[in-house]
């Protein structure tokens, strides 16, 4: 039996508004599905089956260790398995991508000859996986990788500036240097971490002249992202402009108007950084529709305008 549903609508803009709210949509362009599961204990079935029935049209599952990528996608293999509807698991399937790629703690710099060397035989075996039934395989970007300078020894990195002699301060820009160049041999887009780092981050990008991807979760100002800007990346913002009390809150705001529409990303890093309400939660995908929200609030527009723009952007940055 079909149903139709006969609706006066006064504009094609407000036939458009309609469809959107009808089919939601909100890609989320950077999140760690096992850390969210595994680590969490977030029920990962209940966040693909939501992200499904709202039409989500893209998701990004982010690396974070050389030789991560089986078990992330293996993971996400697992959630699928125990979705009860076919046509449901085929679209969670046709909206999960991976990126591969190493952050930037003290033993991965270290050692980063050799994880260098994992991290390429992980995204080669990715690329040669000849089973396509089953999820996108093949990474479609390089990261999250960059530069971390937020000494914090109590927080979930343990980060301490003691750590960080002159050598492993080399080391940090050698190997996020390292993962531009291997980016620029596969064609990938980068997903670039930057935090309390700007003049080493825009440095590396200088020193390898490749300039393709996500600043990602940004965390600096107008003059940075103006810099970044004119060198062609992408801005993602996540729940943390949610966050900004009073003082700060203006700047965050013309921040967000100073990003161009056709540059403009947004995504949740979840398990981390759940947006206001949910602060201080265990954040999931799903949440990025609060991130839409506040910052379509600020930009004048829609969450689904703003939803329609990012996906625009996701299909021309990652060649979707």
């Amino acid at each position: 039996m079909k149903f139709f549903l006969f609706l006066e609508l006064e504009s094609p803009l407000e036939y458009t508004i309609f469809i959107f709210k009808v089919f939601n949509m909100f890609s989320d362009t950077h999140f760690h599905f096992k850390m969210m599961t595994e680590d969490r204990g977030v029920d990962g079935l209940e966040v693909l089956s939501t992200m499904a029935k709202r039409n989500c049209r893209f998701g990004l599952d982010i690396g974070t260790s050389a030789d991560d990528l089986a078990e992330r996608q293996a993971c996400v293999e697992r959630t699928i398995a125990g979705v009860d509807d076919a046509q449901l698991a085929e679209k969670i399937r046709n909206f999960m991508y991976f990126s591969a790629g190493i952050w930037p703690d003290v033993e991965a710099i270290h050692n980063r000859e050799q994880e260098m060397k994992t991290l390429r035989e992980s995204i080669e075996a990715a690329e040669s996986d000849s089973d396509q039934n089953t999820l996108h395989r093949q990474v479609i970007a390089i990261g999250e990788c960059g530069i971390d300078h937020h000494w914090n020894p109590s927080g979930a990195d343990g980060r301490c500036e003691s750590d960080f002699d002159a050598a492993t301060y080399r080391g940090e820009r050698q190997l996020f240097e390292a993962q531009l160049e291997l980016a620029r041999e596969k064609n990938l887009p980068v997903i670039v971490h930057s935090r309390d780092g700007f003049e080493d981050t825009i440095d590396c990008i200088k020193n390898v002249g490749y300039d393709r991807g996500i600043i990602h979760c940004y965390s600096y100002g107008i003059d940075e992202a103006r810099a970044f800007l004119d060198r062609g990346w992408y801005i993602a913002f996540g729940g943390a402009i949610t966050y900004n009390k009073k003082a700060k809150l203006e700047a965050v705001k013309d921040l967000l108007r100073f990003v161009p529409e056709d540059r403009f990303l947004c995504e949740t890093d979840a398990p981390y950084l759940a947006p206001v309400p949910l602060r201080g939660t265990v954040n999931t995908p799903v949440n990025v529709e609060h991130v839409y929200n506040f910052a379509s609030e600020v930009r004048g527009s829609s969450p689904e305008e703003l939803s329609g723009t990012v996906d625009e952007n996701i299909k021309k940055l990652f060649a979707l």
